[in-house]
Order: structure tokens, then sequence, then C-alpha cells
């Protein structure tokens, strides 16, 4: 009898062949009838137009696969790390999470995000050794390399078969302790076992039967009193291990060749658990109403809002009404092809069209009363552009496509500075931000323009002054007067701007005191070095006035007038914004990171090792925002993609010499444009 619905979700680092794998997978268990090649662009997943001219996936890919009569899903997720939110959205509602990595030792360390994100949330999941075929490293290394990386035990599952050219021919499986050749495009054949073998693998079994008596007392007497367990008692251990997340199963292959994936293919059917499992890990109770979880928002050229769901308790049907919003329709995804479903059942992954107001992360029920379901830790925006419409009458349309894009991708962030008159839009690297450039172009028929968003300098004063100053015209009629003194002082670094006045004996009438400060303030938008200043008191001491010719509009222009004369006076000085950062890098970074942050003018504060992640450190510092525009390039530059960082403004320091001329000679030609 077919089990329900399972999901799968295969994540990996860029490059690892995700995508190659889910396509052996649909072909191999007779779901497509040929299998697509990235570089030919047509495989179902990696559809979009954004993926196809990368050649990487940009977000979830969903595939429906039928394996040994079984429905699955399977979500092919983004491996570069500016998408890894993407990612953990499909891990939390898969029941299994197959980890794609590379076979090579010192790339190990690119799936320790991954793995600490599952072991966080107790997340069954696989790891599949892929490109074995092109591999230098033996796989007893590259297993102790990602042991060292992960949370759980890891489990080999089967060693690999060379030829005497040393081309992987087949592999053996350590539990059924049968060997196979593998014939790709067709089941592996059974071969007898290589004579030598149990002499140089058969410590390896048993690390692997070792490993699983650490979680049952039965099987490490067995194991004590040299008893050894049968067959089906290890493939019962390993399965109720995985379920409950204590170990790692690894698995051995090259999906490009179809090696491997018929057994990784068993393994799921086998050892998955079902959807009420992970319902319950996830504390939704068997019983109840109707639950969907959205964990994906699309915006589709002709279908409009399309909200991925997994349900929980079905069925859900077309036209049904969830949290005050009806499901227009119900549509089952492969790759770009939607085919339209009457209802969907528990544990099956679907579409719900034009749920125009529900987000993603929200649960799904009649009542609108579901519980509040586990998400990712949103990451804070670490890269960011200026952006405009290139044709000016898009603008309006630009807010509309970039409130689809924050509903598709809440990683993304959108910025008004209303000083600097910029839109940013910030997001986790330059690839993501591109991606969601094109896909403005790709779905919305939007061109957008992007530059390096402005650092927000500031200019103050060293030293104060007095100013008198006159203002007065006379051109027939009324004329205008105003006759004003101030004092200028600086003061302490983020005191912003005071106006006061000592003002006595009626020097200047009361109602005209306002317009000087009105004035003061409109000055102190662009000071002598052309930037805002800031620190500065301004006391209005005396003045003069004429009873027919002042006015406020009189006052407030000496005002400005005063600050305009006084400001070059006092001796002005370049304020550069300083922000405090928290770099997030394995500990065998952190020496680089130092020099990266010594290299950027920062000011390094120190560095502990990062809680709750073995073997990382979090290097903290001060850095001017003028070098941190593309500090996350060049930092996973150096970390083999995976360094991230948080930032927060912490103050604003002096800039003098040669980058201080820089900014000013730059703000000077900007002005005269």
């Amino acid at each position: 009898m077919p089990s329900a619905p399972r999901c799968v979700a295969l994540v990996g680092p860029y490059l690892s062949g995700k995508t190659t794998l889910l396509e052996a997978l649909l072909y191999d268990s007779g779901s497509t009838n040929r299998r697509g090649s990235i570089r030919d662009g047509n495989t179902v997943g990696d559809h979009a137009a954004e993926a196809r001219a990368r050649q990487m996936s940009t977000e979830i890919n969903v595939a429906h696969a039928r394996y040994l009569e079984d429905p699955w899903t399977i979500l092919d997720c983004p491996g570069s790390v500016e998408l890894l939110y993407e990612a953990q959205q499909a891990m939390l509602v898969a029941d299994v999470v197959v980890v794609v990595c590379e076979p090579e030792v010192e790339r190990a360390i690119t799936v320790s995000p991954l793995l600490h994100f599952l072991a966080r949330h107790d997340i069954p999941h696989m790891l599949f050794i892929n490109k074995l075929d092109t591999a230098s490293a033996r796989v007893r290394d590259v297993l102790a390399a990602l042991q060292s990386v992960s949370e759980r035990p890891l489990v080999l599952r089967q060693v690999p078969l060379r030829d005497k050219e040393s081309e992987i021919t087949g592999y053996v499986d350590l539990v059924s302790e049968r060997a196979y050749h593998y014939r790709p495009g067709q089941a592996s054949d059974l071969i007898p076992l290589p004579e030598d073998f149990w002499d140089r693998e058969g410590e390896t079994r048993s690390s692997m039967v070792e490993k699983l008596a650490d979680f049952d007392d039965a099987l490490l007497e067995q194991l004590l009193e040299d008893i050894q367990p049968s067959k089906e008692d290890i493939y019962k251990h390993l399965t109720q291990d995985l379920h409950h997340n204590l170990i790692v199963p690894v698995f051995v292959g090259a999906a490009g060749q179809d090696h491997g994936v018929r057994r990784l293919w068993k393994a799921l059917r086998h050892e998955t658990p079902p959807a009420s499992e992970t319902a319950e890990r996830l504390g939704i109770d068997a019983a109840g109403e109707p639950m969907a979880q959205v964990f994906k928002t699309y915006h589709l050229p002709h279908t409009g809002k399309l909200s991925l769901v997994r349900v929980w308790r079905g069925p859900i049907a077309e036209g049904a009404v969830l949290n005050g919003t009806r499901v227009a329709g119900v549509v089952r995804m492969m790759g770009a092809q939607h085919e339209k479903a009457a209802a969907a059942q528990s544990g099956e992954v679907v579409g719900f069209t034009r749920m125009e107001d529900i987000a993603t992360g929200t649960t799904l029920t009649p009542s609108g009363k579901g519980a509040q379901l586990p998400q990712p830790e949103k990451p804070q925006p670490v890269y960011g552009l200026a952006i405009h419409a290139e044709k000016r009458g898009d603008d309006v349309k630009l807010s509309g496509s970039i409130a689809k894009l924050i509903d598709e991708d809440p990683t993304l962030e959108l910025e008004h500075n209303a000083e600097l008159r910029e839109m940013v839009l910030w997001g986790q690297g330059d690839v993501h931000i591109q991606i969601a450039i094109d896909r403005m172009r790709n779905r919305h028929n939007l061109a957008v323009v992007g530059h390096h968003a402005t650092v927000p300098y500031k200019e103050t004063i060293r030293r104060g002054t007095q100013q008198h100053s006159r203002f007065k015209r006379q051109s027939g009629g009324h004329g205008q007067f105003a006759d004003i003194t101030v004092d200028v002082k600086s003061l302490p670094r983020g005191s912003g701007f005071t106006f006061t006045e000592s003002v006595v004996g009626g020097a200047i009438p009361r109602n005209y005191i306002p317009a000087v400060e009105e004035g003061v303030g409109e000055s102190l938008a662009h000071g002598p070095l052309g930037f805002p200043v800031v620190d500065l008191s301004v006391t209005l001491l005396t003045g003069q006035f004429h009873a027919v010719d002042s006015s406020d509009m009189a006052f407030k222009t000496a005002g400005r007038q005063a600050m305009q004369e006084a400001l070059p006076k006092c001796d002005p000085i370049l304020l550069e914004p300083i922000d405090f950062v928290e770099i997030s890098v394995p500990n065998g970074f952190t020496a680089r990171v130092q020099r990266l942050v010594s290299g950027r003018r920062g000011q390094i504060l120190g560095y502990d090792g990062k809680e709750g992640w073995n073997g990382w450190d979090v290097v903290r510092a001060h850095l001017p925002r003028s070098e941190l525009h593309d500090l996350i390039v060049e930092l996973r530059s150096l970390t083999l993609g995976i360094g991230s960082f948080a930032r927060k403004f912490d103050h604003m320091a002096e800039l003098t010499g040669r980058p201080a001329e820089k900014v000013i000679a730059s703000r000077a030609q900007e002005a005269a444009q």
C-alpha cells in the first residue's frame, strides 16, 4: 500500500550538484522521461530566468515524484549562502533533508551552517557525498572532515569500489554486506564481494554498528558479548535513530553519472519519517481542523500570487476559506508546470493561488487560530544598493514591485533615506540584490538601475566664534531688515544641535526669535564642506529690528546668513559614521579576517568563540561605514563563502587627510553637476 505523501529537501553549498541530483531522482523514479541538463537549460529545477542565466538555483524549486508508488515532494533549494534563508524555510517543513556535499576535505566546512541549523531544529537529515567520480580525496578523509563540523555522529552506509585505474565502478552496502556494480540509467548489478574487502573495511562496518549501540543498551550488550546483530536489527536502529535525529546516515555517489541515486531512493523510502511524525515534532496535534503552513511565496507573471504550503491536516479543497481568505485554486507543481487539483491531502506540498493578504510563514486554518510554527531567524542585511527606475515614470511601479519581492523573500529590506533622497534595497550580498533586480525585469517588466548607497557623512566644528550679521534690503515700499549676533560653539560628539537665546531689553521682539532658529537650522543642512553640520550650539545674543521693515522672513534670512559666514571660521572637519561589527567565521579563518579588518581602517576590539557553534569565532571591530559596502564580498571570498557579519551604528569619528580630501572633492563634483 502506498505511503502518505512525504517531503524531502535537497540542500548543499553552491555547485555541490543538488539540481543534478534532483534530475537523477526524478528520472530514476520514472517521474520524468529524460534527465535535464543545467548547461542545456532544460532542468525541472532552476527554471526561472534568473536561475538559467546564472546556472544556479535562485529559489525553492518544487517537483513531485512517485517512487515504487509512494508519493513524494522534492524541494530543490538554493545553495548560495546569500539565499540560505530560503533553504531554511524548506528544511523546516521537510520530513527529511539530504545535504549534498562535495568530496573535498577542505570544502567540508561549507556545510557547517546547514548542519548547525538542522541540529538546532532537530530535523532528520542524511549526507550525500556527490561527484565521487571526480574525487581526489579518500571517502574516510572526507568523512572525518565532515564529522568535524557535524554535531551528530555520521554513519557511513556505503564504501565505493574502484577498478584497477582507481575509477569508481560500484559500492558495497555496509548493512546488507552486498556489493553492486553501477549501470547508469538502470538498477545496479549484484556482484561478489572483493576477496579482501572485509580485511580492509571490516572496521568501517564495526564502527557503524558501534555508533548505533551508543543509543541502545540492548545493542551495546550484544556487541560486548560478541553477538553480531541481524541486518534487520541494524536497519531498524538506523531508521529509528534517523527519526529521532540521533545520527546522520552518509551515502556516496555521483548524480551526474547516475551513481548511487537508486540506493539513496531506497533509503529515503524505507527510513524517512512520515509527515505525521514531522507534524508531531513541530508541535502540531494530529486531531483538529485542517491546517497548512505557507513556507514560500511566488509572484508569477501569469499566475499572480502563489503561496507554497505544506498541508499538515487535510484535506483542503479549492474554495476553502483559511484565515479569512479564499483559496482560489490548488495546484501541484513540477518545476514551471502547474497542475490543478481539487484538494490537497495531509502531507502534500501544493500551491494555493491568489491568497493576496497571506504572508510567508503564516499558519492557515478555517478558524484563523493556527499555532505559530517555527520560522528561520531572519538575518541582518549586509549589502545594499541605491536603486531607481530606469524610466522616471516607473517610480510608483517600482514601490509595488519591491513590495512583491519582499513578500517573496523576507530577507530583502527597503530603506527610504529622506536625508540623502535615496531608496536603498538591502539583502544578503551582491548576487542576492542582482537576482532581485533581474526578477523585477523578468517578472514585472521593470528596468532598475542600482549604484552604491551614499555614505551619510557629516561635518562639525572644532572651535567656536561670534558672528554679527545684518540683512537689509530696500526695494520700494516696505524693505527688509534684521540684525543679529550669534555665538557658535562646538559640542561633544553625538550631541546634535541646540539653539538658545539670551536676548535682553527687547533688542529683538520675541516673535522673531523662532524665525532666526529656523534660518540657522536650514543653514546646517549644507555646511562649508558640503555636508550636514552636527554637534554645535548656537546662541542668539542680541540684535536690532525696524518697526516697519523687519519680518519673520528677514530674521530667518539673517540667521541663515550668520551661519554661512560663521561656520568657515570654526575650523570645520569631516565626520564619518563608524559601525560596530561582529564577524562570524570558522576559527581557521580568524587571522585572515583580522587582517581584512585592519586593511579597511578598522579597529579590532577582540574575538571569542561563537556561542553554540563549535569551531567558530566572532571577531568584534569598529569599521568605517564607507568600508562596509563590499566587505561581505571579500569576507566570503576569504572564507569559502560562509563568513557573515552583523553591524549597527556606533559613533561618528573625525576623518582627516587624504581620505577626507577625496570625500570632499567627490561631494563638490556632485554639487557642480
